[in-house]
């Protein structure tokens, strides 16, 4: 009988249905991944149109809220991409819930995500069992991660911002996404211009917010700049391998005074033509 009971059992759990394996992050953000390639263009986005068939972003957003064990059991490159698709989809899901956006407030264009009161500091979402805020989500969950390039990574909704791309970030591609993004961002004039006429330098205002990210993650390689502050050292030696030849001369040159520039916080909304 103990031999026919164990056949038995055998019998039983070769039969008996395994359990669902876990979802891959690509499967995850496969969702998003359609969306940004039908609704973004040159970093900007469709937004009329994304309203109108928000079905399949409002049910990415709602599949992001993990378990918090789990999305820690993932590699730190599949963390990393996650919270920066989160991000991006969070802002887009932020602006269309507002949209079209008329709003008052003197220190910003009327079209702004900043016309959306608490847009970054204030509206909860919630992510990997948690509920964050956009500006929780940069500062206290992708900024300890230690990799400065994917705050360049994040769409704010702006004009400003680093270029949302149409395709969303992926753990075996991040590395080579990321480049890009920071070559797309110094390579433009809201990110980084050089006017070597007067021997000046101007940044975006991003690099100022979060200044001793960039410090930790690219200061030490700025040798070349000594007497610069760790700011400047982090920054030449971030953007200078994606520079031109010429304008890497200019700034090995050391003669240059870095300023800031101003944030356009006009919406990236491609809804009407391609903004100015």
């Amino acid at each position: 009988m103990t031999r026919w009971a164990s056949l038995l059992v055998a019998l039983l759990l070769l039969g008996a249905p395994t359990a669902p394996a876990a979802q891959s992050t690509r499967d995850l953000h496969a969702p998003l991944d359609r969306i940004l390639d039908t609704y973004v263009r040159d970093g900007n986005v469709y937004y009329r149109a994304l309203k109108t068939e928000r079905k399949p972003l409002d049910e990415y957003v709602a599949s992001l809220n993990l378990p918090a064990t789990q999305v820690a059991s993932w590699s730190k490159p599949e963390q990393l991409a996650f919270w920066i698709n989160a991000y991006n989809a969070l802002v887009m899901k932020t602006v269309i819930d507002r949209y079209p956006i008329k709003g008052t407030v003197a220190d910003y264009p009327a079209a702004s995500i900043r016309q959306i009161p608490g847009s970054f500091e204030q509206l909860p979402h919630q992510v990997a069992g948690r509920t964050l805020t956009l500006d929780a989500i940069e500062k206290d969950v992708i900024v300890p991660m230690g990799d400065a390039r994917a705050l360049i990574a994040l769409g704010r909704g702006a004009i400003g911002s680093g270029r949302l791309r149409s395709e969303v970030y992926r753990a075996d591609r991040l590395d080579e996404q990321l480049e890009e993004a920071v070559k797309e961002f110094v390579a433009r004039a809201a990110g980084f211009k050089l006017d070597k006429a007067q021997h000046i330098l101007t940044i975006s205002p991003l690099f100022g917010w979060r200044q001793d990210a960039f410090i930790a993650s690219f200061a030490t390689a700025g040798e070349r700049w000594p007497d610069r502050s760790p700011i400047e050292r982090a920054l030449m030696a971030m953007a200078a391998p994606k520079l031109f030849s010429s304008e890497r001369d200019f700034l090995l040159q050391n003669t240059f005074q870095l300023r800031y520039g101003v944030f356009d916080w006009r919406l990236n909304d491609l809804t009407g033509g391609v903004p100015n």
